[in-house]
């Protein structure tokens, strides 16, 4: 830190204890009745702490129970789909085994056997 950092925050401090100890001896009301309105101003600021820790946690339920359902329908939607989807390749595998069946098999086709055709030494030449 810089000589003028430290004399800043030391005359930051000195000047807020000044404040403090002044605004003490020239204060309006005793020190009984400011420790109280202290006190108050705290347990205001407690309270209100508070009913913004409820309010927050109820709206955190709320938005759980409303996505616990949602969830629910989401998962029944893509069950319903994965079961089309199913049937639906069910129905393919049937119909490519029924394609299959119904196709002559190799084994009882006959393949006639391919007669040799004249070679290059059988065509005459032309001169």
């Amino acid at each position: 830190m810089s000589k003028f950092s430290l004399g800043f925050f030391t005359g930051a401090l000195m000047g807020a204890a000044a404040g403090a100890v002044a605004g003490i001896l020239l204060a309006p009301r005793s020190g009984a009745e400011t420790r109280a309105m202290a006190a108050d101003a705290a347990n205001d600021a407690w309270d209100s702490a508070v009913d913004m820790y409820e309010n927050a946690r109820e709206q955190a339920r709320s938005a759980m129970d409303d996505f616990g359902p949602m969830v629910d329908a989401k998962t029944d939607q893509l069950r319903a789909k994965v079961d089309l989807a199913r049937e639906r390749m069910d129905q393919l595998r049937e119909s490519l085994n029924d394609a299959v069946s119904s196709a002559t098999p190799a084994a009882d086709v006959v393949v006639e056997p391919v007669q040799p055709g004249p070679t290059a030494t059988d065509i005459p030449a032309e001169a």
